[in-house]
C-alpha cells in the first residue's frame, strides 16, 4: 500500500494528545534503559503490529547505531537467535507478553524472567516503553503517516 498523507491529520487534530504522548515518549527515552535495548523492543513490537511506520524508524535508528545486521534481520526470531544475550530475551518476552494482551495476562515466567537482568525501575521502565511503543503503533498502523 502506498500512501502520501495520513487518513487524518492527527497530529493537528488531536494536537493536545499527540504532544502529550510526545513527552510521554521522551521521558520514556530518557528512562534507566540503554538506547539500543529499546529499540530493539520498539522494532520487535512494530513487528508485532505490523506498524510499516515504526519498523522503518526502528530498524533504520539500529543501523545507524551500528548494530549487526544479522541481528536485525533475525529479531522476529531472537528466541532461536544467537545474536541476542540473557537480558535482551528477557526483555524482548516480557514486550511481547504485554503486547499480546489477548493471548492472556503476562505469565510470571515471563515477569520472573526479567529479575536477574532489571531492577524494579528498570522493570518499569520497560513496561512504560511497551506501552508508549504499542500507543504509537496503533497510530501508524491505522492512521498511515507517510514514511518519509
Amino acid at each position: 500500500m502506498s500512501n502520501t498523507t495520513p487518513r487524518v491529520p492527527y497530529t493537528r487534530l488531536s494536537a493536545d494528545a499527540y504532544n502529550g504522548l510526545l513527552a510521554v515518549s521522551r521521558t520514556v527515552h530518557g528512562s534507566t534503559l540503554d538506547s539500543e535495548l529499546q529499540q530493539l523492543v520498539f522494532l520487535r513490537v512494530s513487528q508485532i503490529n505490523g506498524c510499516a511506520y515504526c519498523l522503518d524508524m526502528h530498524a533504520s535508528a539500529l543501523r545507524k547505531a551500528g548494530v549487526e545486521p544479522r541481528k536485525l534481520d533475525t529479531v522476529a526470531a531472537w528466541r532461536e537467535s544467537r545474536f541476542f544475550d540473557a537480558r535482551e530475551r528477557a526483555a524482548l518476552g516480557w514486550a511481547e507478553a504485554l503486547t499480546r494482551l489477548p493471548d492472556g495476562a503476562p505469565s510470571d515466567a515471563a515477569f520472573n524472567a526479567l529479575a536477574p537482568h532489571f531492577d524494579e525501575q528498570a522493570i518499569s521502565d520497560l513496561s512504560m516503553a511497551v506501552a508508549v511503543i504499542n500507543a504509537w503503533n496503533r497510530l501508524g498502523a491505522g492512521l498511515l503517516p507517510p514514511l518519509a
